[in-house]
C-alpha cells in the first residue's frame, strides 16, 4: 500500500548481483528501479535492452492498457542510444555518459555470470513463476524473463484472477539455506580476496621468476572459513543437555542471520518491531515447521524446528510426505511435496478410517455396521482460493493422505505423552523444558511414552 492506494511489485531477487523491481506505481505508471536506485519509467528499460524500441513495439508487447500508455507518456526516450544515456545517467550520475559504457553497464548487471547469479533455485522459481522452459543451467536474466514478468504484473494489475500474488510469508516462497551453503558462500568470498592478491603480485612480479608458491596465499580462504565458524550468528556450540537438546538443536530452523531477516541481527529489542504475520503460524507450515516447538522470548516465531518427517529438497524448500490415493483407494507409495505443489490436491487426514484389506476409505452406517465411505474431510482450497480448510469432498477426489498424525509436529512435541488433551502454551513449555532435562545415571524406560523416544535417542 501507498498512501492508501494497492501498488503492485514484481522483484527479481539473484543470490548474487544487482536486484531488478518492476512496480506499478500509485500515479499508474509502470516504472524499474536498478539495484535499489532511483525509479524510472519501465519503457525507457525495454529500449536500452532492444526488446522493444518504437512506442507500437512496446504496446504489441506489454498490451495496449492505460498504464503502458501513461508510462509512455512520461518516456523521455525515443531510441535506444536515448535510452542506455537515461539509464547510465541514473545509475551512474556526476560520469560522462556513453552509448558504450551505457550498454556494458547493463550487460554487467544482469547478462554476466561473473557479476550476476540467480542459483539453480533462482532459475526453478522462475521458470514455475511465469511459465517458462529455459534450460536449468542459464542462471543469468534473460530478455524473456523480464518480457514475462511485465505481462505478468500488468495481468495481476489488471485483475486477472488466474494470476496469483505471492505470500512472502508461504514455505513455497521461503527456502532453508543449509549449512554447506553458507560455507560455500565463504569459500567463494575466501576465493575472491586471494585472486585479487595473486593478480597483484602478478602485476608486480617478474615474468620469469614467477612460481605457485610465490603468487598463491592460502591465507585469505582460512580466514573467511574460521570467521564464519568462530563469529558467524549461526554458528554456535551444540546443546548436549541430553539426546534431545542435541537432536532438536540440528532440527532448528531460524529466520535470523544471514540471508534472514535484515535489521534484526542482535540485540533483543530491535525483534520486536518484527511484523507479526512473520512470526504467525502459516497453513503451509503443516507437516513442515512445528507449529508448537519456540522459544518464548524474543524470538518467539522467528526460530521453530523441523517436522517429524519433514525433509528439505535440492532448492532449500522444505517437503512433506503423502501417500497416494487413486480412486478412492489408499496406496502405500510415498510422494514428497512442497507447500506449493500440494495446494494443487485435495489431502485427507491420517486418521481417515481405511479397510485393511481393500484399502478403501470406510465409515460406520446408521446400523453400526462398516460400509464404504462416499465422502471424506479433506483439506482443499476454500471458496476464497485459500488452502488448508477442512470440507467434505467426495473420496473419488481426494489424491493424497498423510502418513501419520504425528507428522504435523516436531520430535520434542511428540514425545509428549496424551498430547490431543494439552493446551498449546503448555506443550510448548513442556518441548522446550524436556531438553533441560538431566540424564539419569542409569537410565531405565519411562512408565508413560509415546513410542518416538527411543527413535529420538538413536536419532541423536
Amino acid at each position: 500500500m501507498d498512501n492508501g492506494v494497492l501498488v503492485h511489485k514484481s522483484q527479481f531477487i539473484p543470490a548474487r548481483g544487482a536486484w531488478l523491481e518492476f512496480e506499478v506505481d500509485k500515479r499508474g505508471h509502470l516504472v524499474v528501479s536498478i539495484d535499489r536506485k532511483r525509479r524510472q519509467s519501465a519503457t525507457v528499460f525495454l529500449r536500452a535492452l532492444g526488446i522493444a524500441v518504437t512506442d507500437d513495439e512496446i504496446l504489441s508487447l506489454l498490451g495496449d492498457s492505460d498504464v503502458v500508455r501513461n508510462t509512455l507518456e512520461r518516456d523521455v526516450a525515443t531510441t535506444r542510444e536515448d535510452a542506455l544515456i537515461e539509464i547510465y545517467r541514473r545509475q551512474r550520475p556526476g560520469e560522462p555518459p556513453t552509448v558504450d559504457s551505457a550498454r556494458s553497464l547493463l550487460d554487467g548487471l544482469f547478462f554476466n555470470e561473473q557479476r550476476y547469479d540467480l542459483a539453480r533455485v533462482g532459475r526453478y522459481k522462475i521458470n514455475k513463476k511465469l511459465g517458462e522452459e529455459i534450460p536449468a543451467d542459464v542462471r543469468v536474466l534473460t530478455k524473456e524473463d523480464i518480457v514475462a514478468a511485465l505481462q505478468y504484473l500488468l495481468a495481476v494489475h489488471a485483475g486477472d484472477e488466474s494470476k496469483h500474488l505471492d505470500d512472502i510469508d508461504h514455505f513455497g516462497n521461503r527456502r532453508v539455506r543449509t549449512v554447506g551453503e553458507l560455507v560455500q558462500n565463504q569459500f567463494r568470498i575466501g576465493m575472491s580476496r586471494m585472486e585479487r592478491v595473486v593478480r597483484e603480485r602478478m602485476a608486480s612480479q617478474d615474468a620469469d621468476d614467477i612460481t605457485p608458491q610465490s603468487l598463491i596465499n592460502i591465507r585469505p580462504i582460512v580466514a573467511a572459513i574460521k570467521e564464519f565458524f568462530g563469529s558467524s550468528q549461526l554458528s554456535q556450540f551444540m546443546d548436549q543437555a541430553n539426546p534431545l537438546a542435541g537432536l532438536t538443536h540440528k532440527r532448528r530452523l531460524s529466520a535470523l542471520g544471514p540471508g534472514g531477516l535484515a535489521g534484526h541481527k542482535s540485540g533483543s529489542s530491535r525483534r520486536t518491531n518484527v511484523p507479526t504475520a512473520v512470526r504467525d503460524v502459516h497453513n503451509s507450515h503443516y507437516s513442515r515447521m512445528c507449529p508448537i516447538e519456540t522459544p518464548e522470548g524474543p524470538n518467539i516465531g522467528l526460530i521453530g524446528s523441523l517436522a517429524l518427517y519433514a525433509h528439505v529438497n535440492e532448492y532449500g524448500f522444505i517437503e512433506a510426505p503423502y501417500r497416494k490415493v487413486t480412486g478412492g483407494v489408499v496406496s502405500d507409495d510415498i510422494v514428497w511435496m512442497t507447500a506449493d505443489e500440494e495446494e494443487n490436491h485435495i489431502i485427507a487426514p491420517a486418521n481417515t478410517p481405511i479397510d485393511p484389506k481393500s484399502k478403501k476409505f470406510v465409515e460406520v452406517d446408521a446400523d453400526g455396521k462398516i460400509v464404504d465411505a462416499d465422502r471424506v474431510i479433506a483439506r482443499t482450497r476454500d471458496f476464497d482460493g485459500s488452502f488448508g480448510a477442512p470440507a467434505q469432498v467426495p473420496v473419488e477426489d481426494v489424491d493424497y493422505m498423510d502418513v501419520s498424525p504425528r507428522q504435523l509436529l516436531s520430535v520434542a512435541a511428540n514425545l509428549i505423552p496424551f498430547l490431543e488433551h494439552d493446551d498449546a502454551k503448555r506443550t510448548l513449555m513442556g518441548a522446550n523444558m524436556q531438553r533441560q532435562a538431566v540424564p539419569l545415571i542409569q537410565s531405565h524406560a519411562p512408565f508413560v511414552g509415546t513410542g518416538m523416544e527411543g527413535r529420538a535417542a538413536q536419532d541423536s
